[in-house]
């Protein structure tokens, strides 16, 4: 098991590599980001897929012999796993990516976290309209389900 990880790190690894040598150059930097973990994830549902069907009955009677009983679902919640922290990482980097590109919230420290489509924002801003400004960039981002803001306006 821990070599099928081991592989499946050394292909998102290796994906993520071709990705910064190959960039399409008609997509913004977000845009390639997202791309690309959409294509890590796929890549590694296919590798757990492949181990899935890799079932031989030398497998399952060594795994009777042991445990009694044959269990599959590891491989399946891995993939779950992976699949939900890279489509987390995607939504935060691209919500990112347009505040820095939006110059009145690019000078700014606001910090992004998103959990399951939830994105929270944290920081201070100068006024309400940044904070209606920020909240709208993050609401635009494909996968987001919701928006918490902690976003305080900064005293001068």
């Amino acid at each position: 098991m821990k070599v099928f990880f081991a592989v499946l790190l050394g292909i998102v690894i290796g994906a993520l590599v071709v990705w910064f040598y190959q960039g399409d150059q008609n997509k913004s930097r977000p845009e390639k980001f997202g791309d690309q973990i959409k294509e890590s994830t796929q890549s590694a549902r296919d590798a757990i897929a492949s181990q899935w069907n890799k079932l031989n009955t030398e497998d399952i009677t060594n795994e009777l012999a042991r445990t009694g009983r044959v269990i599959r679902e590891k491989a399946h919640a891995a993939g779950q796993a992976i699949a939900d922290a890279t489509a987390d990482a995607r939504i935060t980097a691209a919500i990112k990516a347009k505040l820095a590109a939006d110059s009145g919230l690019a000078s700014f420290s606001i910090s992004v976290n998103t959990t399951d489509g939830t994105v929270t924002l944290a920081g201070s801003v100068a006024t309400a309209e940044h904070i209606a400004k920020a909240i709208s960039i993050a609401e635009e981002v494909d996968g987001v389900t919701k928006v918490i803001s902690t976003l305080q306006i900064k005293a001068d």
